[in-house]
């Protein structure tokens, strides 16, 4: 079911990066035909009436969390769940779930230590190379910006050299940039 669930992932990536997706998907040892069943699948369990909550969906597809802690969200109390995946060794499928089991956030963070990227400049930012909580920090303050579906997410970030960037992410991955303003 992991190898679904990666599928999964990789599906909404491919809008942005198809050659990276292409190169995982062989990775996996899937077919186009398989990712586009997996999506399938993953879909239709998601939106069937009689669907399981989605922190059951994410449990019941890739079994028991690896790691499960207790998470403070400002004054709200949450657990972030964390699943390894074999495509991103370094990094963790996150579940932060709240109470009764609502999933609050879904999205690929770095796993607890592995080496976190050198990101210094504009050029660091290369598809699939950090996270959005890694480009947050490493560029903040970061703006937030609304994401073109649910899995996607938007950063607004200022270079050191000044130049105006947003980033944007899929399932908590980055997938590409844009130079929106200040020097070149």
């Amino acid at each position: 079911m992991r190898l679904d669930f990666q599928l999964v992932l990789l599906r909404r990536m491919a809008d942005h990066n198809p050659d990276l997706v292409e190169d995982a998907r062989r990775t996996l040892g899937a077919s186009i035909a398989d990712m586009r069943e997996a999506n399938k699948r993953w879909q239709a369990m998601a939106r069937s009436p009689r669907s399981r909550s989605a922190a059951a969906r994410y449990r019941s597809v890739l079994g028991p969390p690896g790691s499960e802690t207790p998470r403070q969200v400002g004054d709200l109390e949450c657990t972030a769940w964390q699943w390894p995946l074999s495509l991103w060794p370094d990094l963790r499928f996150e579940v932060l779930a709240g109470p009764g089991g609502a999933v609050w956030n879904e999205w690929l963070v770095r796993a607890p230590g592995a080496a976190a990227p050198s990101l210094l400049a504009y050029d660091d930012l290369a598809p699939w190379s950090c996270t959005v909580d890694e480009a947050a920090r490493a560029f903040a303050p970061a703006r937030p910006l609304e994401g073109t579906a649910p899995t996607r997410w938007g950063l607004a970030l200022t270079m050191p050299d000044g130049r105006q960037v947003v980033a944007e992410f899929t399932w908590g991955l980055l997938q590409r940039t844009a130079v929106i303003g200040g020097p070149r």
